[in-house]
C-alpha cells in the first residue's frame, strides 16, 4: 500500500468526524523537504483556521502510527477553486461547469480545450466546446483537467 493510502486510511475518520471531506493526500518533495499534504473540503469552503484545527487533530494519529520512516512536514490545505479533477466524484461535482482540458497530444488539432462538462464515465468524459460541438476525451489522454476560471 502506498504511503498516501496508509495516511488517508489512518486519518479519514477523524477528518470526516469534524465535518470535512478528505479530498486527496499527497506525499512529495518540495524545495528539498518531504511534505505530506491533506486536502480537505466542506460546503462553503475551508478557512485557514479550520486547516490548522484538522492538522492538530491528525498529527497525534500520524505520530502514534508513524507511517513514514523519514522526516516530513505535515500540511493541511483547502482544495482551491482551480483544483484538478482526478476522481469520479470530482467530475460528478463539476457537471455543468466549464473546464480547462490540457492534453498530452493534440485532439482535432488542439492540445488545449475549454468546454462545459456534459457527461463522464470511468474512462472518458464529454464536454460541449465553446463552438457548441461535443468533444469526448479519454482520461488517460489528459495532462490536466480543472475548472476554467474566468476573471
Amino acid at each position: 500500500m502506498k504511503t498516501t493510502e496508509i495516511c488517508e486510511n489512518l486519518c479519514r475518520a477523524a477528518i470526516e468526524s469534524m465535518g470535512f471531506e478528505l479530498y486527496d493526500v499527497e506525499y512529495q518533495k518540495e524545495y528539498g523537504d518531504w511534505v505530506l499534504t491533506f486536502y480537505i473540503d466542506k460546503p462553503g469552503g475551508v478557512t485557514i483556521d479550520e486547516c490548522e484545527t484538522v492538522s492538530r487533530a491528525i498529527e497525534p494519529i500520524l505520530d502514534e502510527h508513524d507511517p513514514i520512516d523519514s522526516e516530513y512536514m505535515l500540511s493541511v490545505s483547502s482544495l482551491g477553486i482551480d483544483r484538478p479533477l482526478k476522481k469520479p466524484r470530482d467530475f460528478e461535482r463539476a457537471m455543468g461547469t466549464e473546464l480547462e482540458i490540457k492534453l498530452y497530444a493534440p485532439q482535432n488539432g488542439k492540445k488545449l480545450w475549454i468546454g462545459t462538462l456534459r457527461s463522464f464515465d470511468e474512462d472518458s468524459f464529454t464536454v460541449e466546446t465553446e463552438q457548441g460541438n461535443a468533444l469526448t476525451v479519454r482520461l488517460k489522454d489528459c495532462a490536466l483537467v480543472r475548472p476554467n476560471i474566468r476573471f
